[in-house]
């Protein structure tokens, strides 16, 4: 079973103010007709991001992640037999990815979706079309703090076919991987709270591999200079956002740059 962790889901109130950050910063591309108005798809050539407008009683956040599998069914039943307490949703007609919504033990939500499943459309149909595309700019992680990384890594594994991944020395993550997207497993515990504010278990940040570190900064303040809106939202802010930011630096230690998006949400920029 080929699996592709291939979409990202944000949530946001000024999601097409967002969707320009994507494309402006990074260089993801839309699809070239927006026909589905319920969110905004860009991508770079095999993960698709979407931006969805917030509604009422939902925090804007980095919201969930999605597989396409080559078999829907034969996940299915592997939940079915092995991780009963798993259960999946139908979606909506107008979602751009997920046929299905599901979840992994912890209660990590995740879309699952495959080739041709109704609901495709906007980037992830244009990516079926052109068979994907490179570009030097491109996500390559999704990390998730969860109470039980081990076990995770195992269900993923076991019901996805996902492979664990190697990790250093000394690092307290789990990572499974597809062969190019990786999911970074990371233990949540409330102790390491102390000091600043307390953040649930749940999606954490966004891995994204850039050409050059340097050249990436300066095109950002450089982005950031011909449009405000378009500004990273500092991280280090007093003391509270610095002890954030030490925290995401520990959690992420194949990033040498932490950084946030426009809408709050943790990057971890690599090479």
């Amino acid at each position: 079973m080929a699996t592709m962790i291939n979409h990202v889901a944000i949530m946001s109130e000024s999601f097409a103010m967002v969707a320009q950050f994507y494309q402006a910063v990074f260089g993801f591309q839309p699809p070239p007709h927006q026909t589905n108005f319920g969110a905004i798809t860009v991508g770079d050539g095999y993960v698709g991001v979407n931006i969805n407008p917030r509604r009422p009683g939902r925090p804007a956040r980095l919201d969930h992640f999605g597989v396409q599998v080559d078999d829907v069914d034969a996940v299915l039943d592997t939940f079915k037999r092995k991780h009963p307490a798993v259960h999946v949703l139908k979606r909506p007609s107008n979602r751009p990815f997920a046929g299905l919504t599901t979840h992994d033990p912890d209660g990590n939500i995740f879309d699952l979706s495959q080739i041709r499943m109704e609901n495709r459309s906007e980037i992830y149909k244009e990516t079926e079309a052109k068979g994907g595309w490179s570009q030097d700019r491109c996500i390559t992680h999704f990390g998730i703090r969860t109470l039980e990384p081990e076990k995770m890594a195992e269900f993923y594994v076991d019901a996805l076919g996902l492979a664990l991944a190697n990790r250093a020395a000394g690092d307290p993550n789990y990572y499974v991987t597809d062969g190019r997207m990786t999911l970074t497993l990371m233990k949540w515990d409330i102790l390491d709270y102390e000091g600043f504010g307390i953040v649930g278990a749940g999606p954490h940040h966004i891995g994204i591999r850039v050409e050059d570190l340097d050249a990436f900064k300066a095109h950002v303040a450089d982005v950031a200079g011909r449009n405000p809106y378009l500004a990273p939202r500092e991280i280090s802010m007093g003391p509270e956002g610095e002890r954030s930011r030490e925290m995401f630096a520990a959690t992420v230690p194949y990033a040498p740059h932490q950084m946030s998006d426009n809408n709050c949400v943790f990057l971890a920029i690599h090479e």
